[in-house]
């Protein structure tokens, strides 16, 4: 843990190894947007139920906490929790998810342009079998 004084605020800086210790039965330490939070004693109050927060305990929580889209007073709740902040060397450690845009690069020729083309020759061939009257 190391202080660092920023704008007359004292701000308590922990290393990812020490969040990772704090994944116990005893406390709960989670990652949110580089900042540390104690939810221990919020375990028990959690409207998602304990289980939520201790799967993201040790860890960063921030994928989780914006998926569900917490409310103005959820956020308001955890910024209470609030114990210190992720270390600067240690932020580029967290997992980061996967950048939509590649993924999507490779799957947006199959999904959004060949197959529908494709669906759309065959139906043209189907209608025109069908519609088509012998004599």
């Amino acid at each position: 843990m190391e202080n660092k004084e920023t704008d007359g605020k004292d701000v308590k800086y922990y290393r990812l190894s020490e969040v990772e210790e704090r994944n116990s039965f005893k406390s709960t330490w989670i990652i949110i947007n580089n900042k540390v939070y104690d939810v221990t004693k919020f375990l028990e109050e959690h409207p998602g139920g304990e289980e939520v927060l201790r799967e993201q305990a040790g860890g960063d929580a921030t994928e989780s906490f914006e998926d569900v889209g917490h409310s103005t007073d959820a956020r308001e709740m955890a910024s209470s929790m609030v114990i210190g902040e992720l270390h600067p060397d240690d932020r580029d450690k967290l997992a980061k998810p996967a950048d939509p845009t590649t993924v999507q690069e490779s799957t947006s020729w199959w999904s959004n342009w060949l197959i529908p083309a494709v669906a759309a020759v065959i139906v043209t061939m189907m209608y025109r079998i069908y519609t088509a009257e012998e004599p």
